[in-house]
């Protein structure tokens, strides 16, 4: 009854009487009453006046289930929510409850993670309050070998999900980051439990970068957030399910086709560094060529200086731009 009772003050622009709220929820006043004290030790400002009703005037910057489960608006993509203050890591936990079977569309969110990390084991930086930690744990009808696709599908709802809710014009740098003006917002983690011929379950865990004001010298030059960029606060909640929503519609479009062509020329076009010099760096020795876009499979085509094309598997290589991060 509390995540309805916020879903209704927050698409009602006057007041919600409390009488229409008892009729609603089949409860008297007094549970009614409890549930908007409960609301405002989370957060929520909430203006209540005789004989009008109760009126949100304000909401708290989380991540809760609360927040999350009443600005989601698709069918199944973050539905349900498990939120937690601290974590070692999101991914962890989805892996948890993934194993112990929790639904197709189950997103875990927190508010710091103590172990976050990214692609090849490295640490992810996961101060409290700044960032959106999240985790959604998918169970796609779709052999292993597509698996990987879903982590580009993830970078192009990201994208979408920051134009939307922030306004801001972020591109994919393949396979799993986002970022702006050249500089990392945004990684993603994609991990996977599977046997030779299906798929047990996908987790794709994203960290964005929010509410940092500064960060530290090593990282200053490569990495940035919605706050340095617009110059003004971003609201997780918001963003968290716009991501989503995007999610929902690109994700529904990849397993319909099992693969990136319905999408692969919106990802192109999003796509950093584009005809740019790339270096490759491959088990068997780096190479230099120029990034020509994905193939339906997922795989970024370079150009080799010798004339030759590539299809470079994101498992096996890492690919950086000669001229800085991208």
């Amino acid at each position: 009854m509390k995540k309805e009772i916020l879903k209704m003050l927050k698409e009602t622009e006057g007041y919600v009487s409390g009488q229409e709220l008892c009729d609603r929820f089949q409860v008297s006043r007094t549970a009614v009453w409890k549930v908007i004290r409960q609301l405002e030790e989370d957060g929520y400002e909430i203006e209540g006046v005789r004989n009008r009703g109760y009126r949100l005037t304000g909401c708290p910057d989380g991540l809760t289930e609360e927040e999350l489960g009443s600005a989601i608006t698709g069918k199944w993509a973050g539905r349900p929510v498990f939120y937690y203050p601290e974590v070692t890591s999101t991914n962890d936990l989805a892996k948890r409850l993934a194993s112990e079977g929790c639904p197709h569309g189950t997103l875990v969110t927190a508010e710091r993670q103590t172990a976050g990390r990214g692609r090849r084991g490295r640490a992810w930086m996961s101060p409290k309050g700044e960032s959106i930690y999240m985790s959604l744990v998918l169970r796609p009808d779709l052999p292993p070998s597509s698996a990987s696709m879903v982590t580009l599908v993830a970078a192009m709802a990201v994208a979408a999900g920051l134009k939307k809710a922030a306004g801001v014009e972020g591109q994919i740098k393949w396979p799993n980051d986002l970022v702006v003006k050249g500089k990392k917002i945004c990684g993603i983690l994609t991990e996977m439990s599977a046997e030779l011929d299906c798929i047990h379950y996908v987790i794709i865990g994203t960290g964005i970068n929010v509410g940092q004001k500064e960060f530290p010298p090593e990282l200053a030059d490569r990495a940035t957030s919605l706050l340095i960029e617009t110059g003004k606060p971003v609201n997780r909640c918001r963003l968290a399910a716009a991501v989503m929503e995007a999610f929902e519609e690109y994700y529904e479009k990849y397993e319909k086709a099992g693969d990136m062509s319905l999408l692969m020329e919106e990802y192109n076009r999003e796509l950093a560094g584009a005809g740019e010099p790339v270096r490759v760096l491959a088990p068997e020795g780096e190479y230099s060529g120029r990034s020509c876009g994905i193939d339906r499979e997922g795989r970024l085509l370079v150009d080799r200086e010798d004339g030759s094309r590539e299809a470079v598997v994101s498992g096996e290589v890492s690919v950086r731009g000669l001229y800085g991060y991208i």
